[in-house]
């Protein structure tokens, strides 16, 4: 990649309002290495500048977020390395910022997307968005992002959608916790927008408090995505993990699919 490859996420601040843009439609906004890396960067920029108020999350092209890039995920494994291994820091960021972080979601999100989905503050998205925990069906677990996802989703909705895989529609995901509200697609900019202006007539302090205020009780969040990190990393690494990758991207059924194999 070169120096002057167009950015995967794009940085844009007005009256108040830092707005990180994934842009990395060809990739369906896939949580590769450099877009997790420029993500964190434009973050960090946003909590340290006393001119931003709140940070909105948003996306280009029809997803929001794929999770893991597959094909960078199976290159790390041949090397013994974990994909996108920044990702525990950036829920943490995002999760910990002292600042309020809007998700406006417009599309599919999937596994790692969801995870950060979860950790904003407020998380508003289009009606005919989908969302689907398919960490099982390529042979990992959803580890990292259980930090922020467990803290939303309801014990038996978690089992049921961390099991299956099944994929789910935005109301649902309303209804669960996992979203603020889900509206009609037409409708997602200005019902964004509104709870923007409703964050802005807040006191900075406060609402930094008001954030903490929230956490009372809870384990730090980062303690608790350093031990993720490293029980992800066994499956990300292990046989299942390889097949139900590979078995993806070749676009055919795991060995572990009754029928395939055996």
């Amino acid at each position: 990649m070169t120096d002057d490859a167009p950015p995967l996420v794009r940085y844009a601040h007005a009256d108040g309002v830092a707005t990180l843009t994934l842009d990395s439609d060809r990739n369906r906004n896939a949580l590769s290495r450099r877009l997790v890396a420029e993500l964190l960067a434009g973050l960090r920029a946003a909590v340290a500048d006393p001119a931003v108020r709140v940070v909105v999350l948003d996306h280009v092209g029809r997803v929001f977020c794929a999770g893991a890039d597959l094909a960078e995920t199976a290159a790390a494994r041949e090397a013994g390395q974990v994909p996108a291994s920044d990702l525990p820091e950036l829920l943490a960021e995002i999760w910990d910022a002292p600042k309020p972080v809007v998700a406006q979601v417009g599309g599919p999100a999937r596994a790692g997307g969801l995870g950060l989905v979860a950790a904003c503050d407020v998380a508003v998205a289009a009606d005919d968005a989908t969302f689907a925990f398919t960490e099982v069906r390529l042979g990992v677990i959803p580890a990292v992002i259980s930090a922020p996802v467990l803290r939303r989703l309801p014990s038996r909705a978690a089992a049921e959608l961390y099991l299956t895989g099944t994929t789910f529609d935005a109301r649902r995901a309303a209804d669960l916790g996992l979203l603020t509200a889900a509206v009609p697609a037409g409708e997602l900019t200005g019902a964004v927008r509104g709870y923007v202006d409703g964050l802005l007539r807040g006191a900075p302090g406060a609402l930094a408090g008001a954030k903490l205020l929230l956490r009372r009780g809870e384990p730090p969040i980062r303690a608790e995505l350093d031990e993720l990190a490293a029980l992800s990393a066994g499956y990300f690494l292990s046989t299942e993990g390889r097949e139900g990758v590979a078995a993806f991207r070749e676009k055919r059924d795991p060995y572990w699919v009754p029928g395939v194999r055996g």
